[in-house]
């Protein structure tokens, strides 16, 4: 028996020990990250929006929204209530009655104690609001009230959207900007190779590879320069996204793909309501205008239906104070008229029909601000998309000298100073063109927001 018992408290021994080792290192396990290291566009804007702080705090205003309409509608159902004391007299109250063994006058007066030197009251009383203003008033922006909750979290999501967009291009371009200094870095090395040795060789003097190691020094500052620009540019993609800066961040880049997605419908006709900022505009007007119609009613009464309930104990003694009890109870109705309040009735609803008034104005404004976004968004993306369509063609053509020339100067036809000026013309275009390439992606993500075309599922 002694065996089992000890073989038993061994085996529990090791169980607490292995449960023990099994939490520990469930606790040492990081918790799966979403994002990988390398990310698209599409996974910086999904990752974006379900995890950013400012995305969360409007999914909270929504849910805070909703408490408050509930708190506002909790009027409408039965409010009860109790109430309950114990008081002690050190000096009773008394009543007077008249002498009745001295007709006809009945005098003196006797007097009485009216309460017990103890007193225990409790009062239970139920209260249903049959009409109030207010209450109406509170059923019928609730809808309102929580669209326009929606509407801001909408805003929010648009916004991130257009700014991890953004974002997003910023560390593409300046990647591939980086991209063309290290191959024009590489070219020039070769060249400066081949310089230098021409000259050792004596067949030229040595302002050629100085000339060439000028361009090579250049070139590997501006590399050095756009390689911390990088490093500012991904901290700001980490902060729009909602990852820790120690994050390790790649994005992933197709230039074919994106080259296929810059064109946008420039014939489209602008549609104010399409415009998240306009529909916040309008729930906004449309709960002014509720509020209007609750001041320009709030003279009507309030009515409501009531029950109380209401247990007394008193005794002379403390000790015998709860042994009988003499309630009362009733029920009615309450009807409140406000009769005059100081004119605050007619003040509110010039206040509320001037508030409405001024959303009113702000809608005409926001309207002209819309076309004007819109006007210059389309300038902008039709000008770029242009410019793009030139650049293009000028690498093209910037090859073509390029090579003629190095060429030329390899059969010692033209002078060095010619290669260096056409290798750095290259090279602006190259980088030009990727300017303008992520120019006319922002410029149409500019336009489609203009439009209202983005929508967050």
């Amino acid at each position: 028996m002694l065996r089992k018992e000890y073989e038993f408290m061994k085996f529990r021994k090791s169980l607490v020990i292995l449960l023990f080792l099994i939490s520990n290192y469930l606790s040492a396990q990081k918790p799966h990250d979403s994002l990988s290291s390398k990310v698209t566009l599409q996974q910086c804007i999904s990752y974006a929006l379900a995890n950013q702080a400012l995305i969360k705090q409007s999914l909270i205003d929504e849910e805070i929204t909703k408490r408050g309409i509930r708190i506002a509608m909790s009027g409408w159902y039965p409010q009860i209530e109790f109430d309950a004391n114990l008081q002690h007299y050190i000096q009773a109250p008394s009543a007077s009655y008249p002498n009745t063994s001295n007709p006809p006058t009945y005098t003196p007066y006797i007097s009485f104690p009216s309460t017990a030197n103890n007193v225990s009251a409790g009062i239970i009383s139920a209260n249903q609001t049959i009409y109030s203003n207010s209450l109406f008033f509170a059923a019928r922006t609730s809808k309102e009230l929580k669209q326009q909750a929606t509407e801001n979290t909408e805003n929010s999501k648009i916004n991130t959207y257009v700014d991890v967009t953004k974002a997003f291009f910023d560390v593409l371009l300046t990647e591939e900007q980086l991209n063309v200094l290290n191959e024009d870095i590489i070219r020039l090395q070769r060249n400066y190779d081949d310089a230098y040795s021409l000259y050792k060789n004596g067949l030229t003097d040595k302002i050629d590879y100085q000339r060439t190691e000028i361009s090579l020094s250049n070139a590997q500052a501006q590399e050095r320069s756009t390689h911390e620009a990088i490093k500012a540019k991904y901290s700001i993609l980490k902060q729009l996204l909602g990852v820790p800066p120690e994050k390790q961040l790649n994005v992933s880049y197709d230039s074919t793909r994106y080259e296929s997605e810059i064109l946008a419908d420039t014939a489209k006709n602008l549609d104010y309501s399409k415009r998240i900022e306009f529909q916040l505009m309008q729930s906004a007007l449309n709960l002014q205008n509720a509020e209007t119609g609750y001041y320009r009613w709030s003279f009507l009464p309030t009515l409501s239906a009531f029950f109380d309930y209401d247990p007394l104990f008193q005794n002379n003694q403390f000790s015998e104070l709860y042994n009988k009890n003499y309630p009362t109870s009733l029920f009615g109705l309450k009807l409140t008229v406000p009769l005059f309040q100081g004119l605050n009735r007619l003040e509110n609803l010039s206040k509320a029909k001037l508030q409405y008034k001024r959303i009113q104005l702000g809608m005409e404004y926001l309207k002209s601000q819309i076309n004007s976004e819109y006007t210059q968004a389309l300038a902008g993306y039709v000008s770029n998309l242009n410019e793009l369509k030139i650049a293009k063609r000028n690498i093209t053509t910037a090859k073509d000298i390029f090579k003629t020339v190095k060429y030329q100067y390899d059969k010692g036809i033209k002078a060095y100073l010619e290669v260096i000026v056409s290798e750095t013309d290259l090279r602006t275009a190259e980088l030009n063109y990727l300017n303008i390439l992520f120019r006319v992606l922002t410029s149409k993500v500019d336009l489609e927001r203009a439009l209202g075309d983005i929508k967050i599922n």
